[in-house]
């Protein structure tokens, strides 16, 4: 069994040593509590409402940035992987929305973001890899990052690569929903992890920044696509998986939710362009 754990939080915008300190002390905690694998929100080392591009650069750091190695070197007390996102200053100059996936050895792969929402479009640029499917010992981790998770196709593809669990690090904003009902996110999570058979972990952000309310929406959803956590008071969401569940794509005798795809017949859609 490998034992997730998402720990919601407050970034503050362009702080990044206050945002340092917290997100070291956040994988610190998640490793005492025994977490094999621990996922923080998106953009947690710079906060998300930037007012310039000048002031998104002023706290973006490139892959080899210091603080990589205090997120290692806390991730190795429990042999834990670490996924989380940071403003990424590639070596070309240019602003990324990315996921750094991290163990005690070090960045083991840094994923940028490919489907950008609203205002991120002013000062990222979108990736063009698609997203990694790490084989580690806590299991095969898929990585997306927010807005992703809205698109099939990317969920499909981490299934088809073998992910026995896709993380997502997020920042939603809070958005209209009928009284008693989930936020679209998670209903979106809960499908894309019920249809494609695989544990998914989507940790948000909560607070309000510059006038902004974000939706605190971190859920732990296993792969027949029901809610198995939530959020504590400390902002932690914990549950086990056994990644060998993911693998089995079984839903009867006489059926596999992957096998019993028919490509040849939608395989193309994707490229279709919008009539």
């Amino acid at each position: 069994m490998t034992r997730i754990l998402c720990r919601q939080l407050a970034p503050r915008v362009a702080d990044l040593p206050a945002n340092r300190e917290m997100s070291t002390r956040a994988i610190r905690d998640a490793v005492k509590s025994g977490a094999d694998i621990v996922v923080l929100p998106e953009l947690v080392t710079s906060g998300y409402v930037f007012t310039s591009a000048e002031e998104a650069t002023s706290v973006a750091i490139g892959a080899d940035d210091p603080l990589f190695k205090e997120w290692a070197a806390e991730a190795a007390k429990g042999a834990a992987v670490v996924v989380a996102g940071f403003c990424e200053l590639g070596s070309d100059d240019l602003l990324y929305d990315s996921a750094a996936i991290v163990d005690g050895s070090g960045v083991l792969t840094i994923y940028r973001k490919t489907h950008l929402w609203d205002s991120e479009k002013r000062f990222f640029t979108a990736g063009t890899e698609a997203p990694p499917v790490i084989d580690t010992h806590a299991g095969r981790i898929g990585v997306l990052v927010c807005y992703d998770l809205e698109f099939p196709e990317m969920t499909r593809l981490l299934a088809l690569r073998g992910a026995d669990v896709i993380v997502v690090p997020a920042n939603w904003p809070l958005v209209d929903h009928p009284l008693g009902e989930r936020p679209p996110e998670v209903i979106i999570a809960m499908a894309a992890a019920r249809t494609n058979r695989v544990f998914i972990a989507c940790c948000d952000r909560t607070g309000t920044e510059r006038g902004q309310e974000w939706t605190a929406g971190t859920v732990l959803i296993n792969e027949s696509g029901w809610v198995v956590a939530l959020p504590a008071e400390d902002g932690s969401a914990m549950a086990e998986f056994d990644p060998t569940r993911s693998r089995n794509k079984k839903l009867s005798a006489f059926n596999d939710a992957l096998e019993d795809r028919r490509p040849e017949l939608y395989g193309d859609l994707s490229r279709e362009k919008i009539a």
